[in-house]
């Protein structure tokens, strides 16, 4: 073997080492793509997947508020006063430590809530506290609702006991006004009572109408013509 060859066959290792550590290490893991092009195709495409994802889940929750809102919006509005008055009466019972349940529903087309107690403090006398509470429970609803409201409250039972006194007045006001034939003025009454009152001279086939100016408004009773 000539010196020639004998340089050839020394020196072919090392070129090899050299040609193989000159490569660029990114090259040899990624042979097929030196230039990463497929690993940004595979990052867009995972960004483009989970951008999917999120705007399926905001059209899912833009469904569930449109159905939120079909759902308030097919609620009863005498409902709705109910439970809001319902809501302000229980908080103030609680600042007042105050035992009571409530209870709420609809009838004659008004919204009725009805505090369950044996306590009389949110009554008063003549009823003048459970009037206030009313007027305070019918403020809370405008606040919450923006409409006016025509809420009635009773407290202990006090109304419908109530109710029950005026009619048997009012029943013996309206024999005295056909044996008499004259008018009879009742004492005055706040308009809860006085419709009472109405109604039952309506049911006897006599008039009646109010007169005075509250608090101190009252029901005449008209003898029959």
């Amino acid at each position: 073997m000539d010196s020639a060859a004998a340089d050839r066959e020394q020196t072919s290792p090392q070129q090899d080492v050299e040609d193989v550590t000159a490569q660029d290490p990114t090259d040899a893991a990624d042979g097929s793509d030196p230039d990463g092009a497929g690993a940004d195709r595979q990052t867009s495409e995972s960004v483009a997947a989970a951008d999917a994802a999120d705007a399926s889940d905001e059209e899912s929750d833009a469904e569930d508020d449109d159905s939120d809102d079909d759902d308030d919006s097919d609620s009863d509005p005498l409902e709705t006063e109910g439970e809001v008055a319902a809501d302000y009466l229980e908080e103030l019972l609680d600042i007042a430590d105050l035992d009571g349940d409530i209870d709420t529903y609809v009838e004659n087309g008004r919204a009725h809530v009805s505090v369950i107690t044996d306590s009389k403090v949110l009554v008063g006398a003549d009823g003048e506290v459970l009037e206030a509470l009313q007027e305070l429970a019918r403020l809370a609803v405008i606040t919450e609702t923006g409409n006016r409201s025509r809420l009635m409250l009773d407290v202990g039972g006090y109304r419908e006991q109530r109710r029950k006194t005026l009619t048997d007045l009012a029943r013996d006001a309206i024999e005295e006004v056909k044996s008499s034939g004259e008018p009879a003025r009742l004492t005055p009454m706040n308009p809860f009572e006085r419709k009472i009152v109405h109604d039952v001279v309506a049911e006897a086939g006599l008039t009646s109408e109010s007169e005075g100016e509250e608090p101190q408004r009252r029901v005449v009773i008209q003898p029959a013509d």
